[in-house]
């Protein structure tokens, strides 16, 4: 039996386990930290040290660090490469070297999304299939293509930003990345919020997330029912460019947006179903079983056979 700590480090927490990894991966305690992103990525780094240090000096029997963080990572040698705004300075962070320093332990890091999604294909939904297209739809939208228990990267580590599809709908949207017209700006939970509330008129009330507005949506309000059926629409479409594009067995979605109900996964279907090419139009789409565990069990699974 191998006892590693996972970490996942995202804008809003850095969530960590305490793994247990024998004939399967079991989470045996779990808990969190607020990343308190704003104070910059020097301070969160120093604060996830400690953090690791204090549970390894704790639980002598953890032998390794699996790291699941937000940002570009290079997965050879642990650094975050670069990272968007909403973590300032995360960008250059050498973070696998600096837990490794803190802890004496070996470290790995990987991409969060890319350790979701090789969670899912791994341990979770996928666990059936030989390449698995994962698609995480939350506050912001990301991706991993995993074949045969394997991300891949591509050659800057960037590939499965899902997020930046280009899509028609969205030509004079801001994406979280600068550019305009890319389907995380009108698609994910914070970028449909922002669509309706650039739509609304003085009748239409205000929403603060994506959760309020599927309810305004589920009373009946028009604007709100638009802007979910037009948005999972296109992610539809866009699921299904990346589809006939690289030819998945299944694909997963995860993330908050998925749980949106009956009439964004109507659209979604019906999005895929307008733009697969015949071949892949009986591609499974799947919705993810791991829930939040998947990052902290793919960054282990990455760890165990990188």
């Amino acid at each position: 039996m191998t006892t590693l700590l996972a970490l996942d480090i995202g804008g809003t927490k850095v969530g960590w386990g305490i793994v247990e990894a024998g004939d399967s991966l079991e989470v045996a305690d779990r808990g969190s930290i607020p990343t308190d992103a704003m104070r910059g990525g020097a301070d969160v780094a120093s604060r996830i040290c400690e953090l690791a240090a204090s549970l390894v000096a704790s639980q002598p029997r953890i032998s390794g660090v699996a790291v699941a963080s937000a940002g570009v990572v290079d997965p050879d040698r642990g650094d975050i490469v670069s990272a968007t705004g909403t973590m300032p300075g995360w960008g250059g962070i050498r973070l696998g070297a600096l837990v490794e320093a803190a802890t004496g332990l070996p470290v790995r890091v990987l991409n969060d999304v890319h350790a979701h999604g090789l969670g899912e294909a791994t341990l979770g939904a996928g666990r059936p299939y030989r390449s698995v297209l994962s698609i995480a739809v939350g506050t912001g939208i990301g991706g991993a293509l995993v074949e045969e228990g394997r991300v891949a990267f591509g050659a800057r580590g960037i590939a499965g930003h899902v997020g930046h599809i280009h899509h028609h709908f969205a030509p004079d949207m801001t994406c979280s990345c600068g550019r305009a017209g890319h389907i995380e700006s009108f698609c994910s939970g914070s970028g449909i919020t922002a669509w309706y509330e650039s739509l609304r008129s003085e009748g239409d009330p205000e929403v603060d997330d994506g959760r309020a507005l599927q309810e305004l949506a589920e009373s009946g309000n028009a604007l709100a029912v638009a802007c979910f059926a037009r948005s999972a629409f296109a992610l539809g479409e866009a699921t299904a460019s990346l589809v006939n594009c690289v030819d998945p067995a299944v694909v997963i979605l995860s993330g908050s947006m998925t749980r949106s109900g009956d009439m964004w996964w109507d659209a979604l279907r019906s999005g895929f179903a307008a733009s697969a090419m015949t071949p892949v139009a009986q591609t499974p789409i799947l919705v993810g079983s791991l829930g939040g565990d998947a990052p902290l069990l793919g960054a282990v699974s990455f760890f165990l056979n990188a």
